[in-house]
């Protein structure tokens, strides 16, 4: 396994955007046009490969200096417990340091995961949806 990451859209295909979010089940595999337009409109990301396939990607949007909302972050699950996202996650964290607030929605399955990342629930907060994937 020889694990590598970037930064850049370099490879990233639709085809490979819709594997890796099928891979997970993720409703939004089922549009692989708008993934790819998706990941292109970010503000920066990192993306896993093993050789030459796509196993995760994680994406910011963001303001820059204030605020960083990391949307997307997933791996494809034969490579899930190796690391891999905790390594995204701090190339990620390490790349937005000098912003001052970092937010994220978790799924409750992730919450261990983003706790040990640093992340915790912010009391009074919840997070609001209005979702158009069916």
């Amino acid at each position: 396994m020889s694990i590598r990451y970037t930064s850049n859209l370099e490879g990233i295909t639709k085809e490979a955007l819709q594997e890796l979010f099928l891979s997970v089940e993720w409703e939004s595999g089922k549009y692989p046009n708008e993934l790819l337009q998706a990941i292109k409109g970010s503000h920066s990301i990192v993306a896993t490969w093993d050789g030459d396939k796509l196993i995760g990607i994680s994406n910011a949007l963001s303001d820059g200096v204030l605020t960083v909302y990391f949307h997307y972050m997933l791996i494809n699950p034969s490579y899930q417990g190796k690391g891999i996202g905790k390594k995204m996650m701090d190339i990620m964290l390490d790349r937005y340091k000098g912003c001052k607030t970092k937010v994220l929605i978790s799924y409750k399955s992730a919450m261990d995961f983003y706790h040990k990342c640093g992340f915790s629930k912010e009391d009074g907060a919840m997070p609001m949806f209005i979702s158009e994937l069916v």
